[in-house]
C-alpha cells in the first residue's frame, strides 16, 4: 500500500483525449508518471456511451501531485474558472512551463501568466518571485508590480523587478 495519502486530487474530464493529455503533461513535469489505467466495462460503457474496452480513467502524478483523468465524453468541458498553478523558482522555469504547456493551445493567451493548453485546461505559470514582490510591505512598489503583471501574458521577472524600482 502507498504510504503517502493525498486526500484531495484533481479529477480532469476529457472527451476522449485523456491518454494523449496525460502523456503530454507527464512529458513536461519532472517526477511524473502514470500510475494506473482503467477501461470501460460493458456496464460502464452502456451507462456512459463510451466504447467498451476504451480507456476510462488514468491515475497519474505530476511532480508528485496526484491527478485522475477521465474519458467522459463531450458533456463537460474545461473553463478558466478552474486552473492549475505552477509555482516557478526562476525565469527559466517560467519559460519552460509556459512554452511547453502553450504548445498547440489557445493562441490568445490570457494575461497575468495564465494560458489555456491544447486540451482547454487553464494553467497559471507563476514565479515565486512575483509573490515576494507583491508582499514586500511597500504598497507603492506592489502597485507598480501589479500594473506590470496586468500588462503581461507570460510573466517576465526582470521586467517586474525593474517596475518595482
Amino acid at each position: 500500500m502507498n504510504t503517502r495519502f493525498q486526500r484531495i486530487s484533481p479529477f480532469l474530464w476529457f472527451n476522449d483525449q485523456a491518454e494523449e493529455a496525460v502523456a503530454f503533461y507527464v512529458s513536461i513535469f519532472d517526477h511524473s508518471r502514470i500510475l494506473t489505467i482503467t477501461h470501460y466495462s460493458s456496464a460502464a460503457a452502456n451507462a456512459s456511451g463510451q466504447p467498451e474496452g476504451s480507456v476510462m480513467t488514468i491515475a497519474f502524478e505530476l511532480d508528485g501531485q496526484a491527478f485522475i483523468a477521465l474519458n467522459g465524453g463531450p458533456a463537460f468541458t474545461f473553463n478558466p474558472a478552474l486552473s492549475l498553478v505552477v509555482h516557478c523558482r526562476d525565469q527559466q522555469e517560467v519559460d519552460h512551463y509556459w512554452n511547453k504547456l502553450s504548445e498547440g493551445g489557445d493562441p490568445r493567451a490570457q494575461q497575468c501568466g495564465w494560458l489555456r493548453d491544447r486540451y482547454g485546461l487553464s494553467w497559471q505559470i507563476v514565479p515565486v518571485r512575483l509573490l515576494e514582490l507583491l508582499s514586500g510591505g511597500d504598497a507603492g512598489k506592489a502597485q507598480r508590480v501589479m500594473q506590470g503583471v496586468l500588462a503581461m501574458k507570460k510573466i517576465d521577472i526582470a521586467a517586474l523587478e525593474k517596475a518595482m524600482a
